[in-house]
């Protein structure tokens, strides 16, 4: 599913608050258009008859009082559905690592998760909670104003948008540029979180080997690509606003062009002209805007892209469907023709076919050098990793055939590693 679609799914069940925001948006482009409409009639009407000019001014307040709460109203709506989206997005993601296997996270780095716990979800949250609301309150402003010159003179503002098809192309292709970019600027965030994790932890091996200076090379280089990938990015996001200034001079220049014409035949009041211009410049703030829109939430794709790639991970330990609780033991575990390979190496067998059974009650010790497998094995007990081979069983019920929860809630683990919480 496209991520994009994805992320909006987690938006559903606060529809109502986005309902909300919709309607204040939708107050906020009204107001919006209605302040360059009086354009026409203070021209045409007040300035000349000296007429009328107590309704204008009246208007002008009220118009703006009302553009200024909905816009309140919708920048509160809009980043209250952001912030719960990413608050849920971020709770499932968590929830999904921690549920994984002891294999998922020797293949992955701490520092790697962390980034995309942290990292990732604030370049989506960046989007969802600010971004979009720009977006949708924007192009509903561009919307109403877009319609006011239809309305007005549709040969004029035919002249007037003639434009914007030619940002189209370039809008797609920055965008896309900047998508890619993102993807590896987010990963080389990752690595350079992945190195700072691992010097501060081992931060005894470092001092006596005396490798300071090693792990600030490692950390540097690191930090050199992050800040080349961040400026390839900004490169990308800084050509469209020229490119829209430059096509706006083009528009005003047209429409200055045809206008004049207009007049000059009759056509035109000077107050249908002061429209035309006095939204074209209403209409600039919001085009400045949204120039960067696209850019922010490409950003926020490729880094929802590795976050539902984490999400979508199965994990290994997972209850097979008509998984029963496991009973108390009774009488013993059975370690039967057990092989065990890690994914990394799977050539190579840790465990190859291992048999053994130790009855309820009794103490055994597992002796051996180091790496000849010993946590290995004791790790399958709990599931922390399937076997490849072969089967264990409690009284008989192999353990891949019970629920996860009720296996390692009978089992006490006293680990090799102090861990404080």
């Amino acid at each position: 599913m496209n991520p994009l679609l994805r992320l909006c799914r987690y938006g559903y069940p606060y529809r109502v608050w986005f309902a909300l925001a919709v309607v204040a948006m939708l107050v906020y482009a009204a107001a919006h258009t209605g302040r360059a409409y009086l354009f026409k009639p203070i021209f045409d009407e007040v300035l000349p008859q000296r007429t009328g000019l107590a309704w204008v001014v009246s208007a002008v307040i009220g118009l703006t009082v009302c553009k200024g709460l909905a816009e309140y109203f919708s920048v509160y709506l809009m980043t209250g559905v952001g912030e719960r989206m990413v608050r849920d997005l971020r709770s499932q993601l968590f929830g999904r690592i921690l549920a994984q296997s002891a294999g998922f996270f020797a293949r992955r780095t701490t520092g790697g998760l962390m980034s995309r716990i942290t990292n990732d979800i604030n370049r989506i949250q960046q989007v969802v909670a600010q971004t979009m609301g720009d977006l949708l309150r924007e192009s509903a402003a561009l919307a109403g104003l877009a319609g006011l010159l239809l309305y007005q003179d549709t040969g004029l503002a035919l002249v007037c948008l003639t434009g914007a098809p030619v940002v189209v192309y370039p809008l797609i292709r920055l965008g896309q540029r900047v998508r890619r970019t993102t993807r590896r600027g987010q990963e080389e965030l990752e690595h350079l979180s992945h190195i700072s994790a691992e010097a501060f932890a081992g931060h005894r091996i470092v001092k006596a080997f005396a490798g300071e200076q090693y792990e600030q090379q490692r950390f540097d280089q690191a930090s050199e690509r992050l800040y080349r990938m961040n400026m390839k990015v900004t490169s990308s996001v800084s050509a469209l606003p020229p490119l829209m200034e430059w096509l706006g001079a083009f528009a005003v220049v047209g429409v200055l062009w045809y206008g004049s014409r207009e007049i000059a035949a009759g056509e035109l009041t000077p107050g249908g002209f002061s429209l035309f211009v006095g939204a074209m410049l209403l209409m600039y703030a919001p085009i400045k805007r949204l120039s960067r829109v696209n850019a922010n939430i490409q950003q926020a794709l490729a880094a929802a892209e590795r976050v539902f790639e984490t999400l979508d991970t199965r994990s290994e330990a997972t209850d097979k469907p008509g998984a029963r609780r496991l009973p108390p033991l009774e009488r013993s575990i059975a370690f039967q023709e057990v092989s065990f390979a890690y994914d990394d190496a799977p050539g190579e067998m840790v465990l190859d076919r291992v048999s053994f059974e130790v009855d309820a009650g009794q103490v055994v010790a597992v002796v051996g050098l180091s790496g000849a497998g010993k946590t290995t094995l004791v790790n399958l007990v709990p599931r922390f990793y399937e076997v490849t081979g072969g089967s264990i069983a409690i009284d008989g019920a192999d353990i891949r055939d019970v629920t996860v929860e009720s296996l390692r809630s009978q089992i006490g683990i006293v680990t090799q590693d102090t861990v404080l919480f």
